[in-house]
């Protein structure tokens, strides 16, 4: 393909988008494929002679739409969002343009300075403590990472490495190996599974912090399990605070946890991977209170401000410790201007090496939409979880199983979770509206979440009268099996 045969199929390929997402909403939300569908439609191995791009694009409708789960339908409603907007794609065509791997400064200064810049203006939206923003001078700084698992991560590693030092530093007679058996990090019983994972990588002991009746984890909940950590000789490192759980998007109490932090020298790191995008509204700021006292924070406009996947927003106090924890200088990745101060080289701020140009995205959209403009876009979004909140109200058939906060609502039908369960698995299997499940103490909850840029409240009303009408029809259902038993 010459560039002449580009202008041409990249315009198909932009109508072809386009016309994607305009009429996303008559698709089936989720396929009719079994698993292993795709196998028998595509050739064994890859052809010897090149095919024309007609064939390649016939075989997009043909072979890759039956298998795909359409995330912006405005009938999707699982998971958390996924954000997208046509100003981030066309600022991801021009990234897979540019096509530069912008590990340090010298492989692409534009890519480096792009993205310190926009996270100090990411960071100025949410109104974080200036110590976190890199500015001219500062001592701190944001970097996009692939996603909130690797946020929480690296300031896990970053922890490590700095409590590793200063307990040597105190105790040279302890090696290194028997620091590492004895550190703890800790999170809520509620926080995401990524963290757990964090600490099985990082080859750490990890302790859950039993959550309070609101699923939030309070001051003296985690001052316990330290004390009596601290009593069995064990050495806390690291706590992570989360910010609108997954399961009920519910919140650490960060103001009673953070000066306990400080105290121990805990290295404490905020997890806001969907709720983090509402801070820009100044009505939901207050849920950041207490960020003064972390280390690190970190959240995903990938989920909830228009920017498609992957831009995952991670802001440290002292960008020294991340460095300091991961920072090797092979000849071959040197340049002269590594030491003047005025350069970041992001490669020592992650895991992978080679980075994508994922700053344009956010350059596109933050001045595409403007700050009121996101936060429209927010404020639509948690007014639709109010109505689909006031729906369930209404239905003496249901409870609500958390406060509704932004844009997640939980409930259930009263009754088991046998019940609940059959009630999602004939929502699911009609494939109208998409739902996924969790687990709220002994409770089986359906998890209803506002996604799709394009959702509207016709959608919210059609989808609850279709839960309403199945669980009509389970109840009915249910109560003859019952009575037969």
């Amino acid at each position: 393909m010459d560039a002449a045969e580009f202008r041409k199929r990249g315009k198909e390929m932009v109508d072809y988008v386009a016309d994607y997402l305009e009429k996303i909403e008559k698709r089936q939300v989720f396929p009719d494929v079994e698993p292993g569908y795709l196998r028998p439609l595509i050739a064994d191995s890859a052809p010897q002679d090149p095919e024309s791009f007609e064939d390649v694009f016939k075989d997009i409708e043909k072979i890759i739409m039956p298998g795909v789960t359409h995330w912006h339908s405005p009938y999707f409603f699982a998971y958390f969002p996924a954000a997208s907007s046509f100003p981030a794609l066309l600022a991801d065509m021009l990234c897979g343009g540019i096509g530069c791997v912008g590990f340090s400064w010298a492989a692409s200064p534009a890519c480096t300075e792009l993205e310190t810049v926009m996270l100090d203006w990411l960071g100025k939206m949410v109104n974080l403590p200036e110590e976190f923003l890199a500015g001219k001078d500062g001592q701190g700084g944001g970097v996009i990472q692939g996603s909130a698992s690797e946020a929480t991560l690296i300031a896990l590693l970053a922890a490590r490495t700095k409590t590793i030092r200063q307990v040597q530093s105190e105790k040279p007679e302890l090696t290194e190996a028997e620091i590492m058996g004895r550190l703890v990090a800790y999170a809520s019983d509620q926080a995401h599974s990524s963290v757990e994972r964090a600490a099985l990588i990082g080859a750490v002991k990890i302790k859950n912090v039993p959550s309070d009746d609101t699923f939030s984890v309070c001051g003296s909940a985690l001052k316990k399990v330290l004390d009596e950590d601290k009593a069995a000789g064990l050495i806390p490192f690291f706590f992570c605070a989360t910010l609108g759980t997954t399961p009920c998007c519910s919140f650490d109490k960060l103001l009673e946890l953070g000066p306990i932090c400080n105290k121990e020298n805990i290295w404490m790191h905020i997890d806001a991977a969907y709720a983090g995008s509402a801070f820009i509204c100044p009505e939901f700021r207050h849920l950041l209170n207490g960020v003064e006292f972390a280390d690190s924070f970190n959240f995903n406009p990938h989920k909830w401000l228009l920017v498609n996947f992957d831009c995952s927003a991670m802001w440290v106090k002292k960008r020294s410790d991340l460095i300091g924890a991961f920072k090797l200088e092979p000849l071959y990745l040197q340049h002269h201007h590594q030491e003047s101060g005025l350069v970041t080289d992001y490669r020592h701020w992650q895991i992978p090496l080679g980075r994508r140009f994922r700053s344009l995205k956010l350059w596109f959209v933050l001045r595409m939409y403007g700050v009121k403009g996101l936060q429209e876009h927010i404020r639509k979004h948690v007014g639709l979880s109010h109505q689909f909140e006031h729906l369930v109200l209404q239905d003496e058939r249901f409870e609500l199983c958390a406060e509704v906060v932004l844009g997640l609502v939980c409930f259930r039908l009263k009754g088991s979770n046998e019940l609940n369960e059959a009630l999602l698995k004939s929502i699911n299997d009609a494939k109208k509206i998409h739902l996924v499940p969790c687990h709220l103490r002994e409770k089986f909850v359906l998890r209803f979440a506002i996604c799709s840029r394009t959702v509207e409240s016709t959608h919210i009303k059609f989808a609850w009268q279709h839960i309403s009408q199945l669980a009509t029809d389970l109840l009915k259902t249910w109560e003859q099996n019952h009575h037969q038993q």
